[in-house]
C-alpha cells in the first residue's frame, strides 16, 4: 500500500508538474506569437509601440532620465537584442554601435531596421537581414578633418529658402506613405552642411531627424514596412495604424507651421547642444548655439557665452531655451545676465521616470515645445 500511495504520489506530483509545463509553454507561445521588438530612442519606442499594437512587445534599451549620445548597451542589453525579432535604430550617426553589435549576431532571424534610410542617404528601404548587415557600411566613419572653430555657432536660416520647402513638402507626402519601399528625394535636406555642423562626433550630420515631421513619417514608414516583413499576415494592419499615425503628423506639421509664421523673433537661442536644425530649416528660423557640436561633453568658452549674451540684448529677446536631460548651467547663466526665462525645447531623445509612468508621446512632447516656441518667440 505504501508503495501505491507513493506511485499515486509521485504521478500526482507529474501531473501537476506536467500542467505547470503545458502551461507556461501555452504561455510561451502566446509571447513568441508578438514581434519581440527592441528600440534604441524614445521617438522609436513610441512609434512601434503605436505600429505594433497587441501584435507586439516592444522595449526601449535606453533607461529612463539616460543622456542618449554617450549610452552604450550592456551585456544583458546584447543579449536581449539577439533574442529580438527586430532591432529599431535611428542610424549609424546616432547609435555607431549598432552597426558592429548587428555583426556578432549568430542568427539570421532579427531584422536591424536603419529608420535613416531616405533621410541622411540613398538607400531608402530601411532595414536589412542580419547576415547583409556589412553591405554598404563600411564608408562614412572615417573622422573627417576638423574645421576651424568659430566664435559663436550661428548655424544660419535656410528654412525660408523655396527649393528646401519644396523638398521638405514631398517629405510629408509621398515619402511618408509606409505602402512606399522607396524615397525618391533621398539627402534632402542641406542644413548638416552649414557652418557649426562639422565639427561633433556624429562624423559631420546632424543625427537629429526625428525632430522634423516630414522625417518623422518617413521613419515611421520603416518601421511599419519592417513589421510587416516579419509578420506578414498582418502587414496590412501595421501600414494602416502607420498611416493614421503619419495623418497626425501631418496636421501637427501644418499646425506648427500656421502658429509660427508670424512670431516676432525668427532666431532660436538655445543654451544647448543644438538639436533642432531639422526643425529650424524646415519653419525657417536661424539657430544659435553656445556649443559647437551634438556631444554631451563639449563646453562652450565663456566668450561664446558672453556673445550669446550680447545677440539676445540685441534682439531684445525675453526667453532662452535649455535642453532636457542635461543641467541648464549655460541656460541660467545667459537668463541671470539677461532677464530672460529660461523654457524648456525638449528633444525626446529620452524621457525621464516620471514622464514615463504619465505616459508621455512624442507628439505630447511636440505639442508641448510648440506651446514654450510660441511663448518664447513670442507669436501671436
Amino acid at each position: 500500500m505504501k508503495w501505491i500511495a507513493t506511485c499515486l504520489s509521485g504521478a500526482v506530483l507529474f501531473g501537476l508538474l506536467s500542467a505547470g509545463c503545458l502551461e507556461a509553454h501555452a504561455a510561451d507561445n502566446e509571447e513568441k506569437r508578438k514581434l519581440q521588438v527592441v528600440t534604441t530612442l524614445f521617438p522609436l519606442y513610441d512609434w512601434a509601440r503605436v505600429v505594433g499594437g497587441e501584435q507586439a512587445d516592444v522595449v526601449l534599451l535606453l533607461p529612463p532620465g539616460v543622456e542618449a549620445h554617450s549610452w552604450e548597451p550592456t551585456p544583458r542589453d546584447i543579449v536581449r537584442i539577439h533574442r529580438a525579432d527586430l532591432l529599431i535604430y535611428t542610424g549609424r550617426y546616432m547609435e555607431p554601435w549598432v552597426e558592429d553589435m548587428a555583426r556578432s549576431v549568430t542568427h539570421g532571424n532579427l531584422l536591424v531596421v536603419d529608420t535613416s534610410r531616405g533621410i541622411l542617404n540613398g538607400d531608402a528601404d530601411g532595414h536589412h537581414h542580419q547576415e547583409g548587415h556589412e553591405q554598404g557600411h563600411d564608408q562614412g566613419h572615417g573622422h573627417a578633418e576638423k574645421e576651424p572653430e568659430k566664435e559663436l555657432h550661428d548655424h544660419g536660416a535656410h528654412g525660408a529658402d523655396e527649393d528646401h520647402h519644396h523638398h521638405h513638402h514631398q517629405a510629408h507626402g509621398h515619402n511618408g506613405d509606409p505602402h512606399h519601399g522607396h524615397d525618391h528625394h533621398s539627402n534632402h535636406h542641406g542644413h548638416h552642411h552649414h557652418d557649426g555642423h562639422h565639427h561633433h562626433h556624429h562624423g559631420g550630420q546632424d543625427p537629429h531627424i526625428w525632430l522634423e515631421f516630414g522625417n518623422a513619417q518617413i521613419m515611421v514608414g520603416h518601421i511599419a514596412r519592417a513589421f510587416a516583413e516579419k509578420d506578414p499576415q498582418n502587414a496590412q494592419l501595421y501600414l494602416d495604424r502607420a498611416a493614421h499615425y503619419n495623418a497626425r503628423l501631418q496636421e501637427l506639421d501644418k499646425t506648427y507651421e500656421e502658429a509660427l509664421a508670424s512670431c516676432r523673433h525668427r532666431t532660436l537661442i538655445y543654451a544647448g547642444h543644438f538639436a533642432f536644425g531639422y526643425f529650424a530649416d524646415r519653419y525657417g528660423f536661424d539657430h544659435v548655439s553656445p556649443y559647437s557640436g551634438f556631444s554631451p561633453s563639449a563646453e562652450p568658452s565663456p566668450r561664446r557665452i558672453a556673445q550669446l549674451i550680447n545677440k539676445m540684448r540685441d534682439m531684445d529677446m525675453k526667453a532662452v531655451f535649455y535642453e532636457e536631460g542635461v543641467e541648464p548651467r549655460v541656460a541660467r547663466v545667459i537668463g541671470r545676465e539677461t532677464g530672460a526665462r529660461l523654457l524648456l525645447l525638449h528633444g525626446a531623445h529620452n524621457v525621464t521616470r516620471d514622464e514615463m509612468a504619465a505616459n508621455v508621446t512624442y507628439l505630447s512632447i511636440m505639442e508641448d515645445n510648440l506651446e514654450r516656441l510660441k511663448e518664447g518667440l513670442e507669436c501671436p
